[in-house]
C-alpha cells in the first residue's frame, strides 16, 4: 500500500480513538496486531476510494434517473414524441414529458435538448411548451435548441420562432436565426445564433478561435470525471473540429495543436498544463 495511503488511515485511526474516549480507546487497544493490520488495510482501502466515490456522486447525474427521459455523461439519445415531435438529448440531459388534453409540455431539468415539433394530431391543436426554471418557451411551428445553465436558459432559434415567458418578465417572440439567454427577470439582447450551435448533434465541437477554458469547459461535458486546465494558459486560443463522443481522441488533438501537455492524477482527473520545453 502505498505510504501516504497508510500514513492518512493512521491519522484518521488516531484520530478516530482520541474523539471516541476511553471505552473506544480500551477497545482498539485490544485488538490483536494482525486484527489492527486488517482494520488498517480495509480503512486504507476505503480512504483510496473514496476520490472514486466523490467523482460518481459529483458527475454521474443521480437526478436524472426520476426524469421521464435521461442521458448520462457523454450519451445522446433521439426519440419520436407521440406528436411527431423530434426530440434529441444531449449529454447529461433529463427531461420530463406531460402531453394533456390542454398543451404537449416538456419540463427541462437539466441539460440541452434539440427539439422539431411535429403537427399535433389532436382535434384541437395544444400548443407545446418548454418549461425551465427560468420561464415558458412555446413554440411556433419551429426547430430550436434549448440549454440549462446555473441561472439562465439559452435559447437558439433555427426555424419558425419561440416565444419566451420568464417568470417575472414581459413576454417575447424569436424569430429564426437568433439566440436569447433569459433569467426568471430579464432576457438579454438578441444576438446571432452561433454556426455550432446544434453541432453537438452531430458528434462535433466546433472551435473558432475559443479561449482554451471554454474549450475545457465543453469537452468536460462529454466526459466524466474532471478536466481543467492550468490558469497559465487558460486564454490560449482553440480552432478546429474536435469529437465529442472520443474525448481522449480530442485531448490528443489538441496537444498536437497547441503546446500543452495532459497531466494525469487519475483517469477521472486530468488537467491541460503548458508543455515544457
Amino acid at each position: 500500500m502505498h505510504q501516504a495511503a497508510w500514513q492518512r488511515a493512521e491519522s484518521v485511526l488516531d484520530t478516530f480513538q482520541r474523539a471516541s474516549g476511553p471505552a473506544t480507546h480500551r477497545t482498539f487497544s485490544r485488538l490483536e496486531n494482525a486484527g489492527r493490520r486488517r482494520a488498517m488495510k480495509t480503512l486504507t482501502l476505503m480512504l483510496a476510494a473514496a476520490p472514486t466515490a466523490w467523482l460518481g456522486y459529483r458527475y454521474l447525474p443521480w437526478y436524472n434517473w426520476r426524469a421521464d427521459l435521461y442521458t448520462h455523461t457523454g450519451e445522446q439519445r433521439t426519440l419520436d414524441l407521440a406528436d411527431g415531435t423530434q426530440l434529441v438529448l444531449n449529454t447529461a440531459t433529463a427531461v420530463d414529458v406531460d402531453f394533456s388534453e390542454r398543451e404537449r409540455r416538456l419540463t427541462l431539468r437539466a441539460g440541452e435538448i434539440l427539439v422539431t415539433t411535429g403537427a399535433d394530431p389532436s382535434p384541437h391543436p395544444r400548443p407545446f411548451v418548454v418549461q425551465t426554471p427560468q420561464g415558458r418557451l412555446r413554440a411556433l411551428g419551429t426547430r430550436f435548441a434549448v440549454r440549462r445553465l446555473k441561472d439562465e436558459t439559452v435559447l437558439s432559434v433555427f426555424e419558425g420562432a419561440v416565444e419566451i415567458s420568464p417568470v417575472h418578465a414581459d413576454k417575447t417572440v424569436v424569430p429564426a436565426g437568433q439566440q436569447r439567454l433569459f433569467s426568471t427577470s430579464r432576457i438579454r439582447p438578441s444576438e446571432p445564433v452561433p454556426d455550432d450551435a446544434a453541432l453537438w448533434e452531430k458528434g462535433m465541437l466546433l472551435a473558432r478561435d475559443m479561449p482554451l477554458r471554454t474549450w475545457v469547459e465543453e469537452l468536460g461535458r462529454y466526459r466524466n470525471g474532471i478536466l481543467r486546465c492550468d490558469p497559465e494558459i487558460a486564454d490560449m486560443r482553440v480552432s478546429g473540429a474536435f469529437p465529442l463522443h472520443d474525448s481522449d481522441a480530442s485531448l490528443e488533438l489538441l496537444s498536437k495543436t497547441l503546446p500543452v501537455e495532459i497531466s494525469r492524477v487519475s483517469p477521472w482527473w486530468l488537467t491541460l498544463r503548458k508543455r515544457q520545453p
